[in-house]
C-alpha cells in the first residue's frame, strides 16, 4: 500500500501542493475571522442538575455577574473637591454606551421618608446633582452613615475605601462591542486614577477579568507561535546545519497551525485559554514528523545517492510509522471529547483533527518539496555521524547491555519517591485561576476580598412552600438569623435580601433612627410596613423587592458575594452552609438550595477533573489496545506502556512535592504527554520488529540495532519537544506555565525510559516475548527487504 502511496505522491506532487496551497489560503482567510471567547465557559453538561438549577434561578429572578467594581482609597475622600471629582466620574461613566447603572455613595443612594398622610414611603436622594460646599457634604455624609445597609457595600471607613458599582449591559458584554466598551471604560477610570496620584484605585469584577484575560490569551497565542517557531528553527538548524531543511520543516508545521485556527472558525469555535495553545502545540508536535522523515531521507541518500528512490523509501518506511504515531497522539487528545465539557470537547476535536492533518501535510509536502530541490550535500548528512550523538547512543547501548540491574534499581527508587509525592497531591481549582499572583488583576481582587468579602456571586434560594410565604414576620426573622450566621463564616460579604429590605423599611418607619435598622419586633408594626411598602408603588426599594421575591411570593433569594476560596475549601464551606440552613431554616417550613456562578464553577471543576481522569484512563486503554492489535502481542502492549506510564507517575509525584494541585489545567498534562511520549515507543518497537527478521530472531542484536538506528531521531525529537513545551513556562497563566514545565519534564523522562528502560526490559524478558505472534505483527510499520525489490522493479 505504501509503495502505491509513494508513487501517487511523487507523480502528482505539483497538483497536490497546489491543492494544499489553495486550501491553506482559504483556511488562512477563515482564521482571520476567528473570535476570542469572553464568556465564562460552563464545563457542566446542559442536563446537570446544578446548571439546570442556575438557569431556573436566572429565569425566576435575574442574572448576576455583570458588575464591575471600582474602588478609590482616599483619606480625603469627603473633602469638597475630592467628592465632586468622584461624582463627575460617575456621571461620565453613566454616559458610556453599555453602562446600565452606576451606584456609589453619591450615586443612587437614597433614604425613605415616611409619609403618614398617604401611608407610604417617599424615596429621597441623599446627594443632589449639585454639591454646594463642605458643610453640605458633612451633613449628607452623616445621613448616609446613618443607614447601615450601605456600610461595607459601598464604603469601608476603616480602610478609607469607596466603591463604585458599574453594571454592564449583558448584550454588550456578549458581543464584539465589549472590547471598545471596556477600552472606553478603562480610559475613564485610568484617567481618574492618574489624576488621583496620591490615592490608590482598584478595579475588578467578572466582566472586567474575563475581557482582560481574553486579551492576555490573544497576546500569548501570537507570542507562543513566534517562540515555538523560533525555538524549533534554532534546534533544527543545530541538528541539520541547513537553512533549507529548517525552513521547509517550518513551512509544513506552519500550514498545520493555520489550518488549526481555520478549523476553529469553520466549526464556530472561539479562542479560549485551551484552544489558544493549539497553534504552537501543533508546531511542536509536527516537528518530529519532519525529523524522522529528513533523517531517513539523508540516510537513504547517503547509502545509494538516488534522490527519488530515497524519497520513495522515506514515504514507504517512515510514512506508516508517522501515521501510527500521529494517530496515537490524536487519540490522546480525542479522549477529551467524552468529557461533555464544551471547552474540552472543542479542544479535543480541533487538536485530533489537525494532528492527523499534520501527517497528511508532512507525507505530501516534505517529499514533494525535496524532490524539487537539489540533493543533499555531504555537509547536510554529516549530522548522521555526529560523534557526540553517536557517543550518547553508544553509552546507552552499554548501559542496556551491561547495567540493567542498576536501571531497575534506579527506576524502583524513582517510583517509590513518586508514590510518596503522589500521596501529597491536592485537588483544588479557583474561579480566577492561573493568573499571576503578583499581577494587577490578582492584587485588585485580593483587596476586594479583604475589604468587601469578594466578588463571586453566591445565591441562596429559600422556598417557603406556600404562596406569599416570604412576607411573613417569622420568615424574615429566620432568614435574617440564617444570613447573620453565614456572614460570621468570614468567606461571605453582608447579604442583600428581603430581610435587609425589611430592615430599611423599619428604620424608615421610625424616621431614620439608626438603632431601628432591624427586623420589626411585632406584627402590628410589620403590617404597617407592608401597607406603606404597597402604597409606595414604583420606586427603587419596590424594584429591589421584586428582584428578591418571585412573582408568587413563595420564593426569595439571598445574594452574598464571596471570596475565591478554591474547590476544596468550597466543599467544606458548603457543608457548613447546609448545616446552618438545617439549624435556622426548618425543613418543615422551608426548602433551601444554593446556586450562583461560584457554585456552578466549583461543581463544574470537580466534574471536569473526574472526567479528565476518565479520559486519561481511556487514552491509556485505547493506546494499549491499539498497540496490542498492532504487534499482535498482549505482552508487548504491556511492555510498551510501562516506560510511558512511569513518567506520568514521576510528574504526579513532582506535583505533590511542589504543591501543584490537581485541577483542569494540570490534568491535561497527563493525556497530552502520554499521547506524545508513546510515539517514541512505536518507532523503537517497529524498528526492533523489523530487525528481528533481519537478525533471524536474535533479540539482543535486534535491540542494539534498533537503539542505534532510532536513537538519534528519538533524541532529536525529544529535545525539540522538551524545549518546544518549555516555552509555555513563560506564560502569565499558572496553568499554562505548569503545563509547559511538567509536559517538558514528562517527555524528557519518557525519552530516557524509552531509550534505556524499554530496551532493558526487552532483553530481560527475552524468553517471555519470544513468540511467533510478535514476529507476525498485523501492522508492518517498516517494510521489509522484499518491498525494496518491488520498489526497484516498479521504479
Amino acid at each position: 500500500m505504501w509503495q502505491r502511496i509513494a508513487r501517487i505522491i511523487l507523480r502528482n506532487r505539483i497538483l497536490l501542493m497546489i491543492i494544499i496551497g489553495v486550501l491553506t489560503l482559504f483556511m488562512g482567510y477563515q482564521a482571520s475571522k476567528v473570535q476570542m471567547s469572553y464568556q465564562q465557559q460552563s464545563v457542566l453538561p446542559s442536563t446537570d442538575s446544578t446548571l439546570v438549577a442556575y438557569e431556573n434561578f436566572s429565569q425566576e429572578f435575574s442574572t448576576e455577574g455583570n458588575v464591575i467594581f471600582y474602588t478609590l482609597q482616599d483619606k480625603d475622600f469627603w473633602k469638597f473637591e475630592h467628592l465632586k471629582e468622584w461624582k463627575v466620574l460617575g456621571e461620565r461613566i453613566k454616559n458610556i454606551k453599555g453602562v446600565t447603572a452606576v451606584a456609589s455613595v453619591v450615586h443612587n443612594t437614597a433614604s425613605l421618608q415616611k409619609d403618614t398622610e398617604h401611608k407610604k414611603f417617599n424615596p429621597e436622594v441623599i446627594f443632589p446633582d449639585t454639591l454646594k460646599n463642605q458643610e453640605q457634604i458633612d451633613s449628607l455624609r452623616s445621613r448616609l452613615f446613618s443607614i447601615p445597609f450601605y456600610k461595607n457595600k459601598l464604603y469601608d471607613e476603616t480602610s478609607h475605601s469607596y466603591m463604585m458599582l458599574i453594571t454592564a449591559d449583558k448584550q454588550i458584554m456578549d458581543s464584539k462591542e465589549r472590547i471598545p466598551f471596556m477600552n472606553e471604560l478603562k480610559k475613564e477610570l485610568h484617567d481618574f486614577t492618574d489624576a488621583k496620584c496620591d490615592s490608590k484605585t482598584y478595579i475588578t469584577g467578572l466582566p472586567y477579568i474575563r475581557v482582560e484575560t481574553a486579551q492576555m490569551i490573544k497576546k500569548e497565542m501570537f507570542l507562543f507561535v513566534i517562540l515555538s517557531a523560533l525555538v524549533t528553527a534554532i534546534i533544527l538548524f543545530l541538528f541539520f546545519r541547513s537553512f533549507r531543511n529548517t525552513l521547509i520543516s517550518l513551512l509544513v508545521v506552519g500550514v498545520g497551525a493555520t489550518w488549526a485556527i481555520g478549523t476553529m472558525s469553520l466549526l464556530g469555535y472561539e479562542i479560549t485559554l485551551l484552544t489558544a495553545m493549539l497553534p504552537p502545540l501543533l508546531i511542536v508536535i509536527g516537528i518530529p514528523n519532519c525529523i524522522f522523515m529528513i533523517n531517513k531521507y539523508h540516510a537513504e541518500y547517503a547509502t545509494h545517492k538516488n534522490k527519488i528512490m530515497a524519497l520513495q523509501r522515506v514515504i514507504m518506511r517512515v510514512g506508516n510509522a508517522i501515521f501510527l504515531t500521529n494517530l496515537t497522539t490524536a487519540s490522546g487528545f480525542a479522549t477529551f471529547i467524552i468529557t461533555s465539557s464544551a471547552i474540552l470537547v472543542e479542544f479535543g476535536i480541533v487538536a485530533s483533527i489537525n494532528i492527523l492533518l499534520l501527517f497528511i501535510f508532512s507525507i505530501i509536502l516534505l517529499p514533494s518539496i525535496f524532490s524539487m530541490q537539489p540533493p543533499p550535500k555531504e555537509r547536510h548528512t554529516k549530522h548522521l555521524e555526529y560523534k557526540y550523538v553517536n557517543g550518547i547512543i553508544k553509552n546507552l547501548v552499554h548501559i542496556v547491555e551491561h547495567h540493567r540491574k542498576l536501571v531497575y534499581v534506579f527506576t524502583s527508587i524513582v517510583l517509590i519517591l513518586s508514590i510518596i509525592g503522589i500521596s501529597q497531591m491536592k485537588n483544588t481549582g479557583y474561579v480566577i485561576d492561573d493568573l499571576p499572583e503578583d499581577g494587577q488583576i490578582m492584587t485588585d481582587l485580593t483587596f476586594f476580598e479583604n475589604q468587601y468579602g469578594g466578588i463571586l456571586p453566591y445565591e441562596v434560594i429559600v422556598d417557603t412552600k406556600k404562596p406569599r410565604g416570604v412576607m411573613n414576620l417569622r420568615t424574615l426573622r429566620d432568614i435574617d438569623n440564617f444570613s447573620q450566621k453565614l456572614v460570621e463564616l468570614e468567606q461571605f460579604s453582608s447579604p442583600i435580601s428581603v430581610a435587609e429590605i425589611a430592615k430599611i423599611l423599619n428604620q424608615s418607619f421610625y424616621n431614620g433612627a439608626e438603632n431601628q435598622y432591624r427586623i420589626p419586633t411585632n406584627k402590628t408594626v410589620f403590617r404597617y410596613l407592608l401597607t406603606y411598602a404597597k402604597n409606595s408603588g414604583e420606586g427603587e426599594t419596590y424594584e429591589m423587592l421584586k428582584s428578591y421575591v418571585d412573582s408568587t411570593g413563595q420564593k426569595t433569594r439571598l445574594t452574598f458575594y464571596m471570596k475565591d476560596i478554591g474547590t476544596s475549601a468550597m466543599e467544606e464551606l458548603q457543608v457548613k452552609v447546609d448545616s446552618i440552613a438545617s439549624e435556622t431554616l426548618s425543613s418543615e417550613r422551608y426548602e433551601v438550595s444554593t446556586t450562583g456562578s461560584s457554585v456552578v464553577f466549583y461543581k463544574g471543576t470537580n466534574y471536569l477533573v473526574r472526567n479528565l481522569l476518565l479520559s486519561l484512563a481511556l487514552a491509556i486503554c485505547l493506546i494499549a489496545l491499539f498497540m496490542a492489535f498492532m504487534f499482535k502481542s498482549k505482552r508487548m502492549a504491556v511492555i510498551a506502556l510501562i516506560p510511558n506510564f512511569i513518567p506520568l507517575l514521576v510528574t504526579a509525584g513532582l506535583m505533590g512535592y511542589f504543591g501543584i494541585p490537581i485541577k483542569a489545567s494540570t490534568i491535561l498534562i497527563f493525556s497530552i504527554a502520554f499521547g506524545i511520549s508513546v510515539d517514541d515507543t512505536i518507532h523503537f518497537l517497529a524498528k526492533y520488529r523489523q530487525d528481528l527478521g533481519i537478525t533471524k530472531w536474535k533479540i539482543k542484536k535486534s535491540v542494539k540495532m534498533a537503539l542505534r538506528e532510532t536513537g538519534q531521531s528519538m533524541l532529536y525529537t525529544s529535545i525539540i519537544l522538551f524545549f518546544g513545551f518549555l516555552i509555555f513556562s513563560f506564560s502569565d497563566f499558572g496553568g499554562t506555565k505548569a503545563l509547559g514545565i511538567l509536559v517538558s519534564l514528562t517527555l524528557l523522562t519518557a525519552m530516557f525510559a524509552n531509550l534505556i528502560l524499554l530496551p532493558s526490559m526487552l532483553l530481560s524478558l527475552e524468553k517471555s516475548i519470544s513468540n511467533k505472534d510478535f514476529k507476525r505483527a498485523r501492522v508492518r510499520i517498516y517494510p521489509d527487504d522484499e518491498d525494496d525489490k518491488n520498489l526497484n522493479a516498479g521504479g
